[in-house]
């Protein structure tokens, strides 16, 4: 597929032609799904943890002897149902990360680009750069281009002044070609990719 290459002052750059087999795909949303899943479970913490009853700090004497009472008969102050007593079937420290076959998270990869360029909201810029890190004017020119919500990906290397000058802008992200993710391309609107990032894409899927 062909798309228009711009430049960061909105104007085009010439045309670039796009692999079918990673920008021209059907995008299948059970495989976006399942990586999406799969990113959010790796990254949860898992250091959620209660006490259990073996772990309360209280006398472990039986609190009253077993026969003649009239109530109910109880071993333990620790058990569950007093207060203060351990948590029953409470959470523990775990990971939550599970298995996903590297061929399906590559090809989720492939999916989410053929997405965006299949939505409209795919753009292919030239270069990453500005002279000097000055965020008022690299927010005009994302209003120019008509970026409000994005994902900014570059080459190996972002430009100091750029990503200096990007960061403080609200729903805008911008990474290395090598921390492009299904998770960050889905939750911004448009993908910004430049054509550093789409050669190594390419190189990448080889």
């Amino acid at each position: 597929m062909d798309i228009t290459i711009k430049s960061l002052d909105g104007s085009d750059a010439g045309k670039a032609t796009l692999a079918d087999d990673i920008f021209g795909l059907e995008p299948r949303d059970d495989i976006l799904q399942r990586m999406v899943r799969w990113q959010l479970a790796k990254r949860q913490q898992g250091t959620h943890q209660s006490l259990g009853r073996s772990e309360i700090a209280r006398t472990g004497a039986k609190l009253y002897r077993q026969k003649g009472t009239g109530r109910a008969r109880h071993g333990s102050a620790r058990a569950p149902q007093f207060r203060g007593g351990g948590k029953a079937h409470g959470p523990v420290s775990r990971s939550h990360a599970h298995d996903l076959p590297k061929k399906v998270r590559a090809l989720a990869l492939k999916h989410a680009l053929s997405a965006k360029a299949k939505s409209g909201g795919l753009i292919i810029v030239d270069e990453l750069k500005s002279a000097e890190a000055k965020t008022k004017a690299t927010a005009k020119q994302f209003a120019d281009l008509g970026l409000a919500n994005a994902l900014i990906i570059g080459g190996a290397e972002i430009d100091e002044n750029f990503s200096r000058s990007a960061r403080n802008i609200p729903h805008i992200d911008v990474l290395p070609v090598q921390g492009i993710n299904v998770y960050d391309i889905l939750r911004r609107q448009t993908l910004v990719l430049s054509k550093a990032a789409v050669e190594a894409l390419e190189e990448r899927f080889k």
